[in-house]
Order: structure tokens, then sequence, then C-alpha cells
């Protein structure tokens, strides 16, 4: 399961981007394709918090055409919004702990573990998720970049 990280979906509808370019046809093709796609919530929320944020450079959008572009990611067949389970706390503390995820990391330690909980490998462009054990990741835009 390919499970996506806000900042993939944040490049891709942002036109202003230097990964732009890279990250929409991804995108494209990842809520087009047979793969199951995980779409945390935090995920989801993260998204419509900085794409609508007037404060931040870039291209913003409305709030109601951002959550529409929600909509249609979320009525792809492919796609499962992905919510903690009961053993979250145990995978998220380990994540914490291990990865030493202070401050703001512990919104990436959430992710990692909630990654791991579900079987999917997280799809992001942050490499502090390299720090957790354990969990599965790619920089699926670093892999395009290096088969042009």
């Amino acid at each position: 399961m390919i499970i996506l990280d806000a900042n993939l979906l944040l490049y891709a509808y942002d036109r202003t981007s230097e990964w732009h370019a890279q990250a929409r046809p991804w995108i494209e093709e990842v809520f087009s394709g047979s793969e199951p796609v995980g779409l945390p919530w935090q995920t989801v929320t993260a998204f419509l918090r900085i794409v609508t944020n007037p404060r931040l450079g870039g291209e913003r959008l409305p709030a109601a055409k951002a959550a529409e572009i929600v909509d249609q990611w979320l009525q792809q067949p492919n796609v499962r919004p992905l919510s903690p389970g009961d053993g979250h706390w145990r995978l998220l503390r380990e994540m914490i702990v291990s990865g030493q995820a202070y401050g703001p990391l512990g919104s990436d330690a959430h992710l990692a573990a909630l990654a791991i909980e579900w079987g999917g490998v997280l799809h992001t462009t942050d490499r502090d998720f390299a720090r957790f054990p354990g969990l599965r990741w790619t920089n699926p835009l670093e892999e395009k970049k290096a088969s042009s």
C-alpha cells in the first residue's frame, strides 16, 4: 500500500513549487492506478491547513476548492482513508522514543506509526523519516529524477 505524506500532495497542487512538474504526474498516476493508496486523515488535514493558508507562499486555494480536491481523492476506488487502530499507541510510543521524535517530529512519528500499522510504504520527500525503525519509506520524486 502506498501511504501518502502531505508534502507530495502540496507539491502536486502548487504550480509554483519546484517539485510540481514531477509531483503532479506522479500523484495522478497513483490516484488513477490499481495499487491501494492509504490516505491518512493527518495527511488530509495537513494538506487542507497549508493549501488554504493565504499567509504562506506559493499557490493557495479557497477552502471549497481544496475540499473538492479531497472529495476527488476519496472517490477513487483504490483510495482508503487511514485511521489509527487499537495498537496505534504502542507503535507511536516506539516511534517517539526510538526515533527521538521531539517537538514537531511528533507528527512524523504519528505518520510513521500509522504506515507501520497498516503495513504500507510511506511516500514522502521528507528525509526525517529515516529516523524511525521499522518504517518502510521512499521518496518517489528522487526515484523519478534518477530514472529520467
